[in-house]
């Protein structure tokens, strides 16, 4: 049984809502906002696609 695709939707807007909300308690000028808040968002997806790549291989080498 997998996840379904509109599960995964939801991953984009509260991606951008908590970068954003990270980004913007630690500055306060606009492109500085932006700028944390692509690197929060590219790190979190590097992040999670590491988790996903270690389970998809752990449930091939249970099989």
């Amino acid at each position: 049984m997998g996840i379904s695709v509109q599960y995964l939707l939801w991953l984009f807007p509260v991606l951008v809502a908590t970068s954003l909300v990270m980004a913007a308690t630690r500055h306060e000028r606009t492109d500085e906002i932006i700028k944390q808040a692509f690197k929060t968002g590219v790190w979190t997806i590097c992040f999670l696609l590491a988790i996903a790549s270690v389970l998809w291989l752990a449930m091939f080498m249970i099989d």
